[in-house]
Formats: structure tokens, sequence, C-alpha cells
């Protein structure tokens, strides 16, 4: 990958119209919502708006990334502010094993132990055999001896209880923010918490 395409490849922090986080997008994305006035530059330092024409005459200091075409010399920018759209994306997190594991934090939802991966397995709270279903409201981790206990019965039948009830868990607005390509910049848009995801979409 030459040096021009790792730089149409870095990431941009979204701000919607209300000036909120909502994404990150690939630079060369974002200078197609650039031309179109779909958005705008955010200058993080003095918070400064600019339309394309005036980030282009914007001149990038030696150090900076900068885009390169026949016809001008642009600096990378690494904040937009959309022009029209102020909401917040909806999205679901994805039923995952690894999703159901960060749900219930590596314990059995049976006696709240924490032996290790290893030990623990997926439970149907409302077993297969009696039509129940893979998805968040009747999948649980179990450790290996609860999950014998209870074997193709429900909890009540076992005469065992749940620690608490199942339930799709709500999806991190900024799940999608790739932790690796973080830039200092961002840290006047974002709180520390958007950083520490804890479930995948």
């Amino acid at each position: 990958m030459n040096s021009q395409a790792a730089v149409l490849d870095s990431r941009v922090l979204v701000l919607n119209r209300t000036w909120m986080p909502i994404r990150s997008a690939a630079v060369r994305e974002v200078l197609g919502m650039l031309c179109t006035g779909s958005a705008k530059v955010v200058e993080p330092a003095t918070y400064e708006v600019y339309d394309f024409e005036s980030w282009a005459e914007v001149a990038a200091l030696p150090h900076e990334p900068v885009i390169r075409s026949a016809y001008l010399q642009m600096r990378v920018p690494e904040v937009v502010l959309l022009a029209l759209y102020d909401g917040m994306p909806r999205r679901e997190v994805v039923f995952t094993r690894r999703n159901i594991f960060k749900r219930d934090r590596y314990a059995c939802q049976y006696c709240g132990s924490q032996p290790g991966t290893s030990e623990l397995t997926i439970d149907h709270v409302i077993p297969k055999a009696r039509g129940g279903q893979s998805t968040w409201t009747n999948c649980v981790l179990a450790c290996v001896p609860c999950n014998a206990r209870k074997a193709s019965r429900t909890p009540e039948e076992s005469a065992m209880r749940l620690r608490r009830s199942p339930i799709q868990p709500k999806w991190h607005p900024t799940v999608f923010l790739p932790l690796g390509q973080r830039r200092e910049s961002w840290d006047k848009f974002l709180s520390r918490a958007y950083w520490n995801v804890p479930l995948e979409s």
C-alpha cells in the first residue's frame, strides 16, 4: 500500500449536526461528503468549521499528511460535521457466543461462579427439545456442573434460579470507532467511556 492509499484509508471522526460523535469514516468517503456539501471540516483546535473550498486553502504543516491530486494539495481532515443528519444510528448487538460471554460477564448465571471460558457453556433456559430458541432472552452462561444438573429441564423443574433474566443488550453508539486508529484530536468530542466498548456490533 503506498502512502497516499494509506492516507485515504485513514479514519475521520464523524459528528452529527448537533456535534455528537456517531461513527468514523475513511478519508476517501469523507472527501465525497465534503465535495457534495453534506459535511464540513471541523478544526479540532479552534472548533472552526470549513467547507471544501475554504479547507483546501488552509496550509498543511510540514509533519501533517496531505491529500494530493493533479489540481490540489489538501490537509487530511480529522473531524467532520454533517450538515443535515442529527440522529444517532440504530443498530443491534450481534447475537454471538462471544457477546453472550461478555453480556454475562464470564459468570455462570445459576451459581455465579467464574471458572474460566473452557468450563462455561451456553444453556438454553427453555431447552431446545421443548422448542427453546437460540436468542438473547433464552440463552445464558452456565458452568459445567450447573448445566449437567439442569439437563433438558427448565430452571423451575430443576429447582434452579437464574441470578438475572437474560436480555438483549443495548448497542453502544460508538462501538464501531476503531480503537487502534483513535486520534488525539478526537478526545475533545469523545469521553473516555466510549473506548471501553463492552460488546460488538
